[in-house]
């Protein structure tokens, strides 16, 4: 029996997404219940350089780096970013002493959420026109003929692939956020 769509894709956003936000609350009190609170600010250097490496994915796509499969380079940046996520969560802990660091944390919030958003809907868009192709040449349509008849799939999962027009953009002010707080941080240390 196949699984609902809810079951198969929608839970594991909203499982990878709730686990993230979890594990930055448990460490964040396993940090402050044994006086450890101090690891929370090396954690924003050491999320923020996981992060960083995440982008070899980026770089690679680019062609700017000729090293790696794309297809194993993208999982390591999903979990790289997602670790790192998890770092930074903890490091911005529940403090509301300054606005700059809470907008850097709300947006990379939302870049995970978008990247989630992006992995599982791109990824059951291309498996359902892929089913649909298969479908319709064991109905014994030609292969030229059913990819008329998908045409208009086809196109929607190529506009899907441009997920990236918003991923992207989110993730460039989720960068800008976080160097404004880091050269605050540089400048106004004691």
């Amino acid at each position: 029996m196949k699984q609902s769509l809810l079951v198969k894709y929608v839970l594991p956003f909203f499982q990878w997404y709730a686990l993230m936000i979890f594990l930055a609350i448990a460490i964040d009190y396993f940090l402050h219940r044994f006086q450890l609170v101090y690891v929370g600010r090396y954690l924003g250097f050491t999320g923020t350089l996981v992060i960083a490496v995440s982008f070899i994915y980026s770089l690679r796509k680019r062609k700017i780096i000729e090293a790696g499969s794309p297809k194993k380079l993208l999982l390591l940046h999903e979990y790289l970013a997602w670790l790192g996520s998890i770092m930074l969560l903890v490091h911005a802990g529940i403090h509301f002493n300054a606005v700059l660091p809470w907008l850097a944390i709300l947006m990379l919030l939302i870049a995970v959420a978008s990247g989630l958003v992006g992995k599982f809907l791109l990824k059951k868009a291309n498996e359902t026109l892929k089913e649909k192709r298969q479908a319709l040449i064991n109905s014994g349509l030609s292969t030229e003929v059913a990819d008329k008849k998908l045409f208009f799939d086809s196109i929607t999962v190529d506009l899907m692939k441009k997920w990236r027009a918003v991923h992207l953009p989110i993730t460039l002010i989720l960068g800008i956020l976080a160097l404004m707080h880091i050269i605050t941080i540089v400048m106004f240390s004691k």
